[in-house]
C-alpha cells in the first residue's frame, strides 16, 4: 500500500493529517505502508496532478475522501467530520477508510 500526503508549504493541517494517519496505521497494525509527501509548488503543478486542496491523502493513487465537489488548485481543503468542519480527516474517518478496504 502506498499513501501520499499532498500539501503546499505553509499549510498548517498536513502535519495533523499525518499524525492522525500514522496513529491509525499503527493502531490497525497495517503492514507494508509507504507514506510519501508530495509538496505542491504552484497552480500549474496542482492542475497537472489533480490536486484538490491541502492536505489531500491518496491511498494507492486514489483520494478516498473525494466527493467530486472539491475545487482543484492551491487551496486549503476542509473535511466534513463527525465533529464539524476540520482541516484534516479525523482518526475515525481514516480508520473507516482502512477497515472498509479490508472488508472489500
Amino acid at each position: 500500500m502506498k499513501i501520499t500526503i499532498q500539501y503546499f508549504e505553509g499549510c498548517p493541517h498536513w502535519t495533523i493529517a499525518e499524525t492522525r494517519l500514522r496513529r491509525v496505521l499503527r493502531d490497525l497494525s497495517i503492514p507494508d505502508v509507504n507514506v510519501e509527501h508530495q509538496v505542491i509548488e504552484s497552480s500549474a503543478h496542482a492542475a497537472r496532478v489533480g490536486f484538490h486542496g491541502s492536505p489531500s491523502i491518496l491511498v494507492d493513487g486514489s483520494d478516498p475522501f473525494a466527493t467530486g465537489t472539491e475545487p482543484e488548485g492551491m487551496t486549503c481543503r476542509v473535511y466534513a467530520t463527525e465533529e464539524g468542519w476540520q482541516g484534516a480527516p479525523t482518526e475515525l474517518q481514516l480508520r473507516t477508510i482502512f477497515t472498509r478496504d479490508e472488508r472489500g
